[in-house]
């Protein structure tokens, strides 16, 4: 399965482990850069002493190809990304920001860089800024996403109509089938998010694992949209959102309510009351919480199973 994906992150299936906050630490990378993707740390929810403590475990339990994710909008960015370059990381993926801003900082001292974009507007940007790949995640999946609510089916293939660099899909990716499908409209590979979150070598709680297996169709929703449109499972910090809203409140009073490390009590903590939890529209299609290595060895059988159906049609 060699594509542009794999030989530019050196690594044997086009799939990556999403570097999502609170469930992404080097168990779950290194796991999943052993089974032949590329796995992530999520450096979101880390101080930078712990992203370097990370970052050193990981290259530990694995000699394989990983990097970390970075949101730009890190109060300790400069430290973050000091120590990415200290550590010798070679992957970065940014989000939640210019690209421009790192992008030629990184590549200047030996490191790829990917942008994770909603829109066919900051893929292009992103291209203009002279990343090495585009992640252009539709609105199914969980977590923040891009305020127009574009879909993956709709995405993919408008920005691969756009963009000359690598494309990887995510949003809604669980399954090969799913995987397929994206390629088929464009993609050269994926990145999934959710379903390494019901894994056993996520760092999210126990309790957390379960909702997420225990959801259904509907039990995720986009809300907060004035802060930063954010895919939560309903619960009741959701409900109290909700009340919220018939207030009209003001962009203050949601962040009253929102408050700190809610985050962090829903994932990390297994709050399942007052936390936030983060997790996309596809959760109703993941039924249990498998090691990395089955994960990713059913996604790539059902890739290879799906591509000899397309073939007979």
């Amino acid at each position: 399965m060699t594509n542009r994906i794999t030989k530019l992150f050196n690594i044997k299936y086009p799939i990556i482990q999403a570097g999502m906050i609170w469930n992404s630490g080097w168990k779950l990378a290194s796991a999943a850069s052993n089974s032949g993707i590329l796995g992530l740390i999520g450096a979101g929810s880390m101080y930078p002493d712990v992203l370097r403590e990370h970052i050193q475990k990981c290259k530990a339990a694995t000699d394989k190809p990983f990097g970390v994710n970075v949101p730009m909008l890190y109060p300790n960015i400069q430290e973050i990304m000091d120590i990415i370059v200290e550590e010798d990381v070679k992957i970065v993926f940014t989000s939640a920001g210019n690209p421009k801003t790192w992008t030629k900082w990184l590549q200047d001292k030996g490191i790829t860089v990917v942008h994770v974009v909603s829109s066919v507007k900051f893929a292009l940007k992103s291209q203009e800024a002279g990343v090495d790949a585009i992640v252009a995640e539709g609105f199914e999946a969980g977590g923040h996403n891009g305020r127009d609510e574009t879909t993956t089916l709709t995405l993919i293939p408008m920005v691969k109509e756009q963009l000359d660099i690598p494309l990887i899909a995510a949003g809604g990716i669980s399954t090969g089938q799913a995987m397929l499908a994206c390629m088929v409209l464009g993609a050269d590979g994926v990145q999934v998010g959710s379903r390494f979150v019901a894994s056993v070598e996520s760092s999210a709680h126990q309790a957390f694992k379960q909702v997420v297996v225990d959801a259904k169709e509907g039990d995720t929703q986009l809300t907060l949209k004035e802060l930063a449109p954010v895919r939560l499972i309903k619960n009741k910090f959701f409900n109290d959102i909700q009340e919220l809203y018939k207030q009209s409140p003001t962009p203050e009073q949601l962040i009253e309510l929102l408050g700190r490390a809610r985050a962090k009590r829903g994932m990390f903590e297994g709050d399942l009351d007052d936390g936030e939890l983060e997790i996309g529209q596809i959760a109703g299609l993941i039924h249990d919480v498998k090691p990395v290595a089955e994960i990713v060895k059913d996604m790539v059988a059902e890739f290879e199973e799906a591509k000899k159906i397309v073939t007979l049609l």
